[in-house]
C-alpha cells in the first residue's frame, strides 16, 4: 500500500485532474491512499473572499466557477459542490456581519479549498471506473489541538486512522481520496496544519498505517541539486537523507516542509517526491539513513533576504550567564535564529528579515553588549557528506576566492550533514551558480 499526495498545481483544473486520474490508475496495483490539496489558486482567494466580506461584500464567484466549470467539464454532478458552496455563502455573509475573520473563522473558510477538491478528485474517478470515496481528514479519526492556522495533530490520531483505514491492505474495495491540511480539534473546531500541512497528512496516513512508500506528487522531478531558476543545469537527485532533506528545507528549499516528514521517519518509510507533469520520472526517493561515501555534495540550497546580527561584549569572557541572557532575550521578543557562531568576545547569528521584531530586539540586545546589524544578506547551505569537510572547504574558498565572493560567517551544522555560510544578496546567484559548476557539472575540455 502507499500513500500519494498531490498539491494544487497538479489538481490546478479539469485537464489536470484527468491526468492525475490516469496517474492513479497506473499505481492501483499498489493500493494508493490518495490526499489532496485545494485546486490552483483557491486557498488565495478564499482568503481574499474572506478579506472582502469583513469590508461587507459577499462573492464567491471565482471559487464557484473553478469547481463548478471543472465539474461540468469532467460531466460529474455538483450536488456536493453545490452543498459546501452554500455553506461558503453562509460562513461569508456571517463574516460580512461581524466585519471580522479570527483565526478560527480563517481555518474554517479556507477549509473549503480540500474539501470541495477531494468531492471532485472522487467523483472523476468513480466516472472513469475507478471506485472510490471521499474523506475529510477528521472522518479518518485525525484530530488537532486547537492552535488556529498552525494546529499540531494529537498522537491519539495514529491509532484512530489504523481503526478506520487498517482494512485497506486486505480489503481495498474503493480507493481513499483525503482532504489534506486540514482537522479538527476536540471541541470539533476545523483547524490547519499550517505551511507543508497536505504533506504533513500525507506522512501522518502512511505512518499510521505503515505504507510501504509516501509519494508526494509535485511540479519538478524531485529534489534538484539547486534551483533550476539559478542554474538551469541543475538535476534532479536520486536519493537524500531525512536528514538531508530537513536541512534543505529549513534553509530554503521549497520542496518539503521539515515537520511534513517527522511521522514517515519516525515509522522509517520512504518518502518519494515525483513530478505530475513527468510521472515517468523516478523521482527522489528520502531515506532514514543514506550514506554515499563517494558524493561530497547532494545539494546546494539559498535562503535570501537575512539579517546578520553581531553581537560583541568584552564582559563575556568568564560570564557563565551572558549566553543564557542573550537567548533570553531571543526568546522574550519570539525571534528564532538560523545561524550562528561563536567565540570567547562575539556571537554572530542570522535572522529572517521579515522578522517585525528586530528594531526591539536590538533595544534589549544593546542593554549587554555592543550589536551591529547587516541587512541583505543570504544563507548558503552545502548539503551533503560533511564528514569530507575539509575537501569540501577546500574546493569551496577555491572556487569563492577566484570569482572574487566574500564569505561574511560560517557554520558547520551539528546535524553534520551541512555547511553553511553568508554572502551578500547580489553575489547570492553567482555564488550558486560558482558552486554548482565545481561539484555537479562535468569537467569540459
Amino acid at each position: 500500500m502507499i500513500v500519494m499526495k498531490f498539491g494544487g498545481s497538479s489538481l490546478a483544473d479539469a485537464g489536470r485532474i484527468k491526468h492525475v486520474t490516469e496517474i492513479i490508475r497506473m499505481f492501483l496495483p499498489e493500493k494508493p491512499l490518495i490526499v489532496v490539496s485545494a485546486m490552483g489558486k483557491t486557498t488565495d482567494n478564499l482568503l481574499a473572499a474572506g478579506e472582502l466580506a469583513v469590508s461587507g461584500n459577499v462573492c464567491v464567484d471565482a471559487i464557484s466557477r473553478l469547481h463548478l466549470t471543472t465539474a461540468e467539464e469532467l460531466q460529474i454532478n455538483p450536488e456536493d459542490l453545490n452543498t459546501l458552496l452554500n455553506e461558503l455563502h453562509r460562513l461569508l455573509e456571517g463574516i460580512s456581519l461581524i466585519r471580522e475573520v479570527s483565526d478560527r473563522t480563517r481555518d474554517y473558510l479556507v477549509s473549503f479549498g480540500e474539501r470541495l477538491s477531494a468531492r471532485i478528485l472522487a467523483a472523476h474517478l468513480s466516472q472513469v471506473g475507478i471506485n472510490a470515496e471521499f474523506f475529510d481528514a477528521w472522518d479518518l479519526g485525525i484530530l488537532s489541538n486547537s492552535r488556529f492556522t498552525d494546529a499540531e495533530v494529537l498522537e491519539e490520531s495514529y491509532a484512530a486512522i489504523a481503526a478506520r483505514l487498517g482494512h485497506l491492505k486486505n480489503d481495498y474495495a474503493a480507493t481513499p481520496i483525503v482532504t489534506g491540511f486540514i482537522a479538527r480539534d476536540r471541541q470539533g473546531n476545523i483547524t490547519t496544519l499550517g505551511r507543508g500541512g497536505s504533506d504533513l497528512t500525507a506522512s501522518i496516513l502512511g505512518s499510521a498505517l505503515g505504507v510501504d512508500e509516501i509519494q508526494v506528487w509535485k511540479d519538478v522531478d524531485g529534489i534538484l541539486t539547486t534551483d533550476p531558476r539559478i542554474v538551469p543545469a541543475a538535476r534532479p537527485v536520486t536519493s537524500i537523507s531525512f536528514e538531508e532533506a530537513s536541512e534543505l528545507a529549513y534553509f530554503g528549499a521549497k520542496v518539503l516542509h521539515p515537520r511534513s516528514i517527522l511521522p514517515a521517519m519516525a515509522k522509517n518509510i520512504p518518502v518519494r517526491v515525483k513530478n505530475s507533469y513527468n510521472p515517468a520520472h523516478p523521482g527522489t526517493l528520502i531515506l532514514n539513513r543514506f550514506d554515499d561515501q563517494e558524493e561530497m555534495l547532494r545539494v546546494l540550497t539559498v535562503k535570501r533576504n537575512v539579517t546578520l546580527v553581531d553581537i560583541v561584549s568584552t564582559r563575556m569572557l568568564g560570564q557563565y550567564g551572558f549566553l543564557a541572557r542573550v537567548f533570553q532575550i531571543f526568546a522574550e521578543q519570539k525571534v528564532s535564529v538560523d545561524m550562528l557562531a561563536t567565540s570567547e568576545v562575539s556571537i554572530s547569528l542570522t535572522l529572517d528579515s521579515r522578522n517585525g521584531a528586530i528594531g526591539q530586539l536590538k533595544n534589549e540586545l544593546e542593554k549587554v553588549a555592543s550589536v551591529g546589524i547587516k541587512t541583505g544578506k543570504t544563507i548558503v547551505t552545502m548539503v551533503g557528506n560533511v564528514q569530507r569537510s575539509s575537501l569540501i572547504l577546500e574546493k569551496t574558498f577555491s572556487v569563492l576566492n577566484r570569482s572574487g565572493i566574500n564569505v561574511q560567517m560560517i557554520s558547520q551544522g551539528a546535524s553534520k550533514v551541512n555547511i553553511s555560510f553568508i554572502v551578500d544578496d547580489q553575489q547570492a546567484e553567482a555564488c550558486i551558480s560558482e558552486l554548482h559548476r565545481a561539484f555537479f557539472e562535468p569537467v569540459t575540455k
